[in-house]
């Protein structure tokens, strides 16, 4: 059912008796409603505080505020099928990018993750936009973050490498992986044709280091981990060309192997600081059925 976005969600509505963070309130007021779907509902934006939205799970309530909560688990200004909001606060969301979608514009009306936000904003009554931080490639699934503000999309662009301390993604792979684990690292630039190509020398590129292990494998494919120690462009396609087993679905690198016809890469794994208020934020999604369903 496609609501109406003038039509409010119902809300059910509690007048608070006492002092106590928002989500031990929640979880001790709201009958049979497990810890995750109340989080959902903070996460979706469904929790009102004296009428404001509030997304902070240690928000502080005192006695006689109002707080009402959304009958729908998630706020439905939110719909798109290629885009999977994972976490939201007032300076920044995490999605989950499904494949087909760029992550900012490129030329004319192309389907982007930036553009879905912005729409999304709007229709919540959010005086933001989307800033991208970091991409993945069109056809590259899984998590990413999106600055609301210009201050926090400067700080993550400055603390990168400082702030992200964990980012992994998983891939199938053309052939059986020789090694359990391992790292490489080369220089990586680009040819005037917008291909990256590696040297184990520096050629005046970027130098791009990929850890990976070798979660499962058949004697035609293998499931791997890699986790970044450098973001670069193309970095883990190309690292898994250079090791003979490309990752599987690659038109540019790869060797034409395309089991589930797809890219067959995915970022599962997404642990950083956050920006302002330097909790530790991690985030992880499951390795999509397609690349398991290789290895049963």
């Amino acid at each position: 059912m496609k609501r109406n976005y003038n039509t409010p969600p119902e809300y059910t509505h509690y007048v608070v008796d006492r002092e106590a963070p928002l989500l031990e309130y929640l979880l001790s007021t709201i009958q049979g409603q497990s810890r995750n779907k109340i989080k959902a509902t903070l996460q979706g934006r469904g929790i009102k505080v004296d009428g404001k939205v509030v997304t902070q799970f240690d928000f502080p309530l005192r006695p006689g505020m109002k707080v009402a909560v959304s009958k729908s688990k998630r706020n439905d200004t939110f719909k798109s099928r290629y885009v999977k909001l994972v976490y939201e606060d007032k300076y920044l969301v995490v999605i989950e990018k499904n494949i087909g979608i760029l992550s900012m514009a490129a030329g004319h009306s192309s389907l982007n993750v930036k553009s879905v936000l912005d729409d999304y904003f709007q229709k919540s009554h959010q005086r933001c936009r989307a800033h991208v931080v970091h991409r993945l490639d069109r056809d590259t699934s899984g998590l990413m973050i999106y600055a609301k503000d210009m201050e926090t999309e400067q700080i993550l662009e400055h603390e990168w490498h400082d702030l992200i301390f964990d980012r992994r993604y998983v891939a199938v792979v053309s052939g059986e992986m020789e090694e359990d684990g391992g790292t490489i690292a080369n220089w990586l630039k680009d040819n005037k044709a917008y291909i990256t190509y590696s040297s184990p020398v520096d050629n005046g590129g970027k130098y791009a280091v990929t850890h990976f292990h070798t979660l499962a494998r058949t004697t035609d494919h293998s499931l791997v981990e890699f986790r970044l120690e450098t973001g670069r462009k193309n970095q883990i396609r190309v690292h898994a060309a250079d090791m003979g087993h490309p990752v599987c679905g690659d038109v540019k690198y790869g060797n034409g192997d395309n089991p589930v016809h797809r890219l067959c890469l995915h970022a599962f794994l997404l642990c950083f600081y956050h920006p302002v208020t330097r909790e530790r934020m991690e985030f992880e999604t499951p390795i999509p059925t397609a690349f398991k369903n290789l290895f049963k």
